[in-house]
């Protein structure tokens, strides 16, 4: 009896068929496009394009791809995007770091991570200021069910940057008194919490009276307008004329100096931000002793990195840690939003860009 020959000529092409569909699967993910603001030129604002038509990237070995679902904007996006940072990108590039969203798809040898887990992350390889983002498995954390994406866009710069200043450079202790210079914005709210967290004396400054309330309802003991011309003088008698022992400065090419006066014996400050130069008496560091430390967090160790991330998820635990939201921009309004980050009264929370 003749044995059927159907089932040799149909199984090559069945193998080719399976091999064209896994191809074309693999294309249209490889082609898939996406919305992103991308920087060509450093300068204005205006420098920041809208594109519709870039492809997502796809995660390598240890990467994970994210569908972003908010992302911090922060004032260190406008130094690098006007060219004057001290580190800058490689052009065209894709601003932005603190993002939150779902994770879409994992490279090799991720392990902690699988797609459908809500995220955030504390960088990126591609930028965040897109609709997809590629980040390191180790930038990349599980974002508890007690926050948002909204709140976990906040995350990254503001509470990594409070604690490398508070602990890693200050080394503030419990007992001490702090004064946070510019409170009521994403850093500044940070180091409220996280120092009322730790036992310390928190003194914050806003330029509204809505940021005071704001400062208060954060963690600060007390709250001042830096508007006010006799604000420096209130500080110090908080204080009973024995000054602070650390400031977290903000706009230290404004307040530098002032900031060398309100010190108390052997007094730090940190300078988180400066928008320029600022001419200081050395002689006012030298009595008390005091000293003014740089706060980068590029410069953060592995160690120090993941020392800051289990203090920040015992705060998620305990409750202390909630980012506060501000304004809050769509992707095509990004060059608005880095104007106002930078040219507003006063801050208000933490600023994002919602995808």
């Amino acid at each position: 009896m003749l044995q059927p020959t159907w089932k040799c000529s149909i199984q090559p092409k069945f193998n080719l068929l399976c091999q064209s569909i896994c191809f074309a699967e693999a294309t249209m993910a490889t082609s898939k496009l996406m919305r992103a603001i991308r920087v060509s030129e450093f300068g204005v604002p205006s420098v920041l394009k809208l594109c519709t038509d870039l492809p997502v990237p796809s995660p390598r070995q240890k990467q994970v791809l994210i569908r972003v679902h908010a992302c911090g904007v922060n004032p260190v996006d406008t130094y690098i995007r006007s060219g004057s940072y001290a580190r800058k990108p490689s052009l065209p590039y894709i601003p932005g770091s603190d993002v939150s969203g779902v994770v879409e798809a994992v490279g090799e040898d991720v392990h902690l991570l699988r797609a459908g887990d809500r995220v955030f992350a504390t960088g990126t390889v591609t930028g965040g200021y897109a609709e997809y983002t590629v980040a390191s498995e180790d930038t990349v954390h599980k974002l508890p069910d007690s926050l948002d994406y909204k709140q976990g866009a906040a995350l990254g710069v503001p509470y990594f940057t409070a604690y490398r200043a508070l602990v890693h450079k200050a080394h503030a202790k419990a007992g001490e008194t702090v004064l946070i210079h510019g409170a009521s914005g994403g850093v500044g709210i940070a180091a409220c919490q996280m120092a009322r967290a730790f036992g310390l004396t928190v003194l914050g400054t806003a330029g509204t009276s809505e940021g005071m309330k704001l400062v208060l309802s954060n963690g600060a003991h007390l709250a001042f307008n830096h508007r006010e011309k006799d604000y420096l003088e209130k500080i110090k008698d908080a204080t009973n004329g024995q000054g602070v022992n650390v400031i977290i400065e903000m706009l230290s090419n404004v307040n530098l100096s002032n900031d060398l006066q309100l010190l108390g014996f052997g007094g730090r400050v940190m300078i988180v931000g400066s928008r320029g130069p600022i001419e200081i008496n050395p002689r006012d560091t030298m009595m008390k002793e005091t000293s003014i430390i740089g706060v980068a967090l590029y410069n953060a160790t592995k160690t120090e990195t993941s020392e800051c991330t289990a203090a920040l998820f015992a705060g998620m635990e305990a409750g202390w840690l909630k980012p506060v939201i501000g304004p809050q921009y769509s992707l095509d309004k990004v060059a608005q939003a880095h104007e106002d980050i930078i040219g507003s009264s006063g801050a208000s929370g933490k600023m994002i860009l919602i995808m």
